[in-house]
């Protein structure tokens, strides 16, 4: 060995230093310390955690499927997504959106939504490139950056704006480096829905101030379920837009199917649709055809409709009901969200009242850096009250500091919803339990 190469310095670690720069979702890891709780407690809790639909899998969508595989639709196919299902996709988003036909060979679809959210940043990004994203928000899109060198900058949706997006609020933020904006729209984990006029705006300001390799990713997760009479308004359809946005959607939250893993993504031209079908061969090689053959039905069947309305009525009386339950305890203000299955009430009152903030300034260093008062809020309704919700940081922790809110997901019973206010209300004014429990051992981070 030559005496150059001996003096290499020689790595010891395992993993490459860019695994340890991705983040994650909270909500999928708070699911075994919930486990951990009903087992050691012996008591169920109420999860008002979940981003899941608790309603049934339509029994369309299933009879296509369970027919599916009985075909021997088993096999690997277009990496790109089925031509049927494509031209479906192209067909009902143009249709929807009101954009002229869109060619099916723009749409690529994926294993869920969420592989497309990383993908854009691989794509588009180069190290010191500027992303744009909400926060709080769905937590990929800041999980995703340091890991592709990008450098994040968040938007932060203000709540005396109903948590939706001015052009005053995003402008300052968009100069030369900026390279990727991500939307959401109804918003994961706010519930705020943008106006056709919000839209509109954004849209003018984006095609103003950014150069037109700049790509705009309009996640639209869930756009089938508004409040209200409100209707989804994309960016992509403001004139202008369709070729400078990412339309990205996915079976999970319309179809009640987060198990079907489907997702799709319609980019600017078909060139970038085939850089993102290359990433589907090397990654996951194909989506499984059945679950595409049954998406297909779910988009074009108008029992659908059907399925999609009463479940949206009964997202929208579950709304009411928290809502009002939460606004009447001392301490919590909460919104009334125009979409999605999301409630995000304001807990500085109960931080105050309880204390939460003096509990978090005496921990150590080290946990304060994973934690925040609502975080200590929120693990003391699950190991005292055994009621799952999410605390503020879950949506992007960058500059949540002071942020002091939870979100509730009403993707469960109203009986369930009920007893959760009612535990919650109990445990605002349970300061004497809070200080037994930050005394008591427990782990203070998620």
């Amino acid at each position: 060995m030559s005496k150059d190469r001996c003096s290499t310095h020689v790595r010891t670690t395992v993993f490459a230093e860019r695994v340890q720069l991705m983040g994650t979702e909270a909500a999928f890891g708070f699911g075994s310390r919930i486990l951990e709780v009903e087992k050691s407690d012996n008591k169920r809790v109420i999860r008002c955690n979940l981003g899941q639909p608790d309603f049934p899998l339509p029994g369309h969508i299933e009879d296509a499927l369970v027919k599916a595989v009985r075909d021997g639709q088993t096999t690997y196919c277009d990496p790109q997504g089925m031509p049927d299902l494509r031209a479906a996709l192209a067909r009902k988003i143009s249709e929807d959106r009101g954009l002229e036909e869109i060619d099916p060979e723009r749409v690529v679809v994926f294993p869920g939504a969420r592989p497309s959210i990383g993908f854009a940043q691989q794509s588009y990004c180069e190290r010191g490139d500027e992303v744009i994203y909400p926060t709080p928000g769905y937590p990929l899109y800041e999980s995703y950056i340091p890991y592709v060198g990008a450098k994040p900058v968040p938007i932060h949706l203000r709540e005396d704006h109903g948590f939706t997006l001015t052009t005053d609020e995003i402008e300052p933020l968009i100069n030369d480096h900026t390279r990727l904006i991500y939307l959401n729209f109804p918003s994961n984990p706010t519930g705020g829905v943008a106006s056709q006029e919000q839209s509109k705006a954004l849209a003018e300001l984006i095609l103003e101030k950014t150069p037109p390799n700049v790509r705009v990713y309009s996640d639209e997760a869930y756009e089938a379920i508004v409040f209200d009479g409100e209707d989804h308004s994309s960016i992509a359809s403001v004139p202008g837009m369709e070729h400078r946005t990412i339309i990205a959607s996915a079976v999970s939250k319309t179809y009640s199917w987060t198990g079907g893993r489907v997702g799709w993504a319609v980019y600017p031209t078909v060139a970038e649709a085939k850089v993102h079908r290359n990433l589907n061969i090397n990654y996951f090689a194909s989506i499984p055809p059945y679950n595409q053959i049954a998406t297909r039905v779910a988009l074009e069947s108008p029992e659908s409709d059907v399925a999609i309305q009463m479940m949206s009525d009964a997202f929208q009386r579950r709304r009411d009901q928290v809502v009002a339950g939460l606004n009447e305890i001392e301490g919590i203000r909460c919104q009334n969200p125009k979409g999605a299955f999301y409630v995000f009430p304001n807990i500085e009152g109960v931080v105050d009242k309880l204390g939460a903030s003096d509990a978090f300034a005496a921990l150590p260093g080290d946990v304060r850096r994973d934690s925040s008062p609502a975080t200590l809020f929120q693990l003391f309704l699950l190991h005292h009250y055994h009621v799952a919700t999410m605390d503020r940081r879950s949506f992007g922790t960058l500059d949540s500091e002071g942020e002091h809110f939870l979100r509730l997901s009403i993707a469960t019973g109203a009986k369930d919803l009920a007893e959760a206010v009612e535990r919650i209300r109990i445990a605002s004014n349970d300061a004497e339990g809070f200080r037994t429990f930050i005394k008591s051992g427990v782990r203070l981070v998620l």
